[in-house]
C-alpha cells in the first residue's frame, strides 16, 4: 500500500511520508464516521484536492482498507472486517449479512433474520423489520424453544447446537415437535431440501423458513431467516425457502472470498498508482 500511495502522491509533489500521512488520515476519517462517506464529503473534510483524495481513496480500496458500499459511498474496508471477524465473528457476520437480509425483506414483505449459536441457545443477532403492518416482533432479545424455530431446526441440523434432552419436548402448540424421533426426522429433511420450515410450531399464526451459513472454515456457523403470518407465508414456503438457499449461499461465498482475499498478498500491477 505504502508504494502505491507514495507513488500516487510524488506526482503532486508531496513526499512519500506526506502521501503515507495522508493516507492515513483518510482511513481514519471512514473509519471513525458513524455514516458511510460520500467522495465530496472526505474531500472537503480532509482539505485536499479531489486528485489527490481520489488517487489516495483508490490506493486504499485496492489495498481492502476503504470500500465503497452500493450507493458509492464509502465505508471500513474489508481488511478491518477480517480483523473484528476474529474477534467477534458474530457481530461483524451481522454486519456482513445485513444487504443480504435487506434483499429478503424486499423479496418477501415479511421479517428477516439471522440467527447464531451460542451455547445451547440460538441468539438472533440481526433482523430487519417487515414491510407490512402486521408483522412478526423483535426477535433479538427473546429466547423461544430452539426445536419450534426454523434458525434452530437448521443449527440442529448442522451440528452447531447440542441436541435437547428427551426424549418428550415442549410443545408450545399442538403442531410443535414432540419429540426426539420427530424432530430427528424433521432435521434428515432439512439437511435434504437445504432448508428448514415452522409453521404454527412455536405460535399458531407464525410460520418461518430459514437456510444454513458457512463461515470461513466452510462449517454452517449461522442460519438466515423469514418470518411472518402463516396466512401470507404457509403457501410459498418452498419458494422462500429456494430464495433463502440462494442467498444465504451468496452471503456464504462472501465470507469465503474475505478469507480467499487475505490468505496470499494481492499482486500489484507495475506501474500502478
Amino acid at each position: 500500500m505504502e508504494a502505491d500511495v507514495a507513488d500516487a502522491e510524488t506526482r503532486t509533489g508531496a513526499t512519500g511520508t506526506q502521501a503515507v500521512d495522508r493516507a492515513c488520515a483518510l482511513v481514519s476519517l471512514v473509519v471513525r464516521a458513524g455514516d458511510p462517506l460520500t467522495f465530496t464529503e472526505i474531500s472537503d473534510t480532509a482539505g485536499l484536492a479531489r486528485s489527490t483524495t481520489s488517487r489516495l481513496l483508490a490506493a486504499l480500496e485496492r489495498t481492502d482498507l476503504v470500500a465503497r458500499d452500493a450507493t458509492g459511498a464509502y465505508v471500513a474496508g474489508s481488511l478491518f472486517a477480517l480483523h473484528a471477524a476474529r474477534h467477534d465473528p458474530w457481530q461483524e457476520t451481522a454486519r456482513l449479512a445485513l444487504p443480504f437480509l435487506e434483499r429478503l425483506r424486499d423479496a418477501t414483505g415479511e421479517t428477516s433474520h439471522l440467527g447464531v449459536p451460542r451455547g445451547a441457545r440460538v441468539e438472533h443477532v440481526a433482523q430487519v423489520d417487515s414491510t407490512y403492518l402486521l408483522a412478526t416482533r423483535d426477535w433479538t432479545q427473546l429466547e423461544v424453544p430452539e426445536h419450534c424455530s426454523s434458525l434452530g431446526k437448521v443449527l440442529y441440523a448442522f451440528g452447531r447446537l447440542p441436541m435437547p434432552d428427551g426424549p418428550l419436548l415442549e410443545r408450545p402448540t399442538d403442531h410443535s415437535v414432540g419429540d426426539l424421533i420427530a424432530l430427528d426426522r424433521d432435521l434428515a429433511e432439512v439437511r435434504h431440501r437445504g432448508y428448514a420450515v415452522t409453521i404454527d410450531e412455536l405460535e399458531v399464526g407464525l410460520t418461518a423458513v430459514a437456510a444454513p451459513v458457512r463461515g470461513l472454515d466452510g462449517e454452517v456457523v449461522a442460519a438466515i431467516g423469514v418470518s411472518g403470518p402463516t396466512a401470507r407465508l404457509a403457501d410459498r414456503v418452498d419458494q422462500v425457502g429456494r430464495l433463502l438457499v440462494r442467498e444465504s449461499e451468496a452471503l456464504s461465498s462472501l465470507l469465503h472470498r474475505q478469507r480467499d482475499s487475505h490468505a496470499t498478498a494481492p499482486k500489484r500491477e507495475e506501474g500502478a498508482a
